[in-house]
Parts: structure tokens; sequence; C-alpha cells
């Protein structure tokens, strides 16, 4: 049941807030997986290669526009041996309604060459190996990880920085460090699912020029809505 929000959120202050009480962020965790028992990523895939690719071509674009994308593509070339084969030219065609599609075109190319050459076809589990790829960088790489292999990773994109600022959950200046704080304070049992809520949180609630703090499930147990 969401809360009303009664409240507007005090002005910044210059000095450091508090730190959430672990009772608050578990209150947080708990309020999301009640709404949302099994969250996903709302790119469509079908195997780890699916959906490393439709996350690279997410970098500055939708997830509706990557699946509109990839719906055609997928049925054509999903595996890196026949992305390969369509070469740059071939699979511009089918991704060209996607921002930076030339140089994500590039990247993919590569990363299947890659992949054909020393995994076997296969993407690898380990983060050094993701990170090897070209056009792969921690976010996919955290992606990947959590969301194919099942790894209690976080990826933290502009949704997750904005959201874990603006609750409490885990302030930070750089996305590492929001990343750092989120994996080290976020109890076990809710880790796993954690991107998924807090991403979906910001897209759809807790949004960048307005939140929509009446109707948020967390605003309770949020420094925003609390004024802190």
């Amino acid at each position: 049941m969401s809360a009303p929000a009664t409240r507007r959120p005090a002005r910044p202050r210059s000095k450091p807030k508090p730190q959430m009480s672990a009772r608050r962020r578990r209150a947080i965790f708990e309020a999301l997986r009640a709404a949302n028992p099994a969250p996903r990523t709302e790119l469509e895939y079908s195997s780890p290669f699916e959906l490393l690719v439709a996350v690279v071509l997410s970098a500055q674009a939708t997830d509706k526009g990557v699946n509109l994308a990839t719906r055609k593509l997928f049925p054509v070339a999903n595996t890196p041996a026949a992305i390969l084969a369509l070469g740059i030219e071939g699979l511009t065609t089918y991704i060209r309604t996607i921002g930076l599609f030339n140089s994500k075109a590039k990247h993919l190319i590569e990363t299947c060459r890659v992949l054909v050459e020393r995994h076997g076809g296969i993407v690898p589990r380990t983060r050094e190996e993701l990170e090897a790829l070209p056009g792969v960088g921690r976010k996919t790489a955290n992606v990947i990880l959590n969301t194919a292999f099942g790894e209690p990773t976080m990826a933290v994109d502009t949704h997750i920085f904005r959201v874990a600022n603006r609750t409490g959950l885990a302030p930070g200046k750089t996305v590492r460090a929001v990343e750092d704080g989120l994996v080290r304070t976020t109890p076990p049992e809710f880790l796993q699912d954690a991107h998924h809520w807090l991403i979906l949180l910001g897209r759809y609630t807790c949004k960048a020029r307005r939140p929509e703090c009446e109707r948020c499930v967390i605003a309770r147990d949020c420094d925003y809505f609390r004024g802190i």
C-alpha cells in the first residue's frame, strides 16, 4: 500500500545525511519485493548471448526500441557466428533505428569475433573476460552476471544512481561509489533482485523531474519523502 505524499522534501543540507538505518533499508526492499516478487529485465532475450547483444544495444536507447530491433534480428542471427556472418553492413540494417548504431554494430561484430575465436561462441561467466569484450564495460558485465548467470551484482545506470542518492539507500558521488554502497549494505536475501527493483522504481516512479511519491511503495522509508 503506497504512502500518501503529505510532506515536501527539506532543502539540501551542507552536512552529510545520517546513514539509513538497517530497519528502514530492510523495509524498503521488503516493500519492493511485495510489490514485485519476481522482477526481471524488460529487454527480451532467450540466451546469455541475446542478453549481451540487447544490453550493448541499450546504451543511450530505450528497452522498447531495442526490443523492436532484436525481434527482427534474433530470428535471423542469434549466435556470435551468425551475427559475425552478417558483417557490419548486414547487422546495421537491423539496428539502424537505435541510437549510435554504427559504433554499436562495430563493437558487436568485434565482440562476436572474440567470442568465436577465444570462447567457442559461449558468453564467458567472469567479470574479467566479459569486460575484455569490445564495447562491454563494468555496467554491462554486471547485468550479464546478474541477469544471465544469477550473480549478486549491481549494475548502476542513471536510474539506480538517482534512486540510491535520493532515497538514501547508498549516497555516492560516482557510479562506482553507489554500486559499492548498494552491494555492501543491501541485505543478502534481496541482492539478487535489487538491481531490477531499483531500475524499475527509477524508470516509472522515482522519476528525474518529479518523483511520484504519492504512489511509491517505499515513500514512508525514503529520505527524500521524509525530508532528511
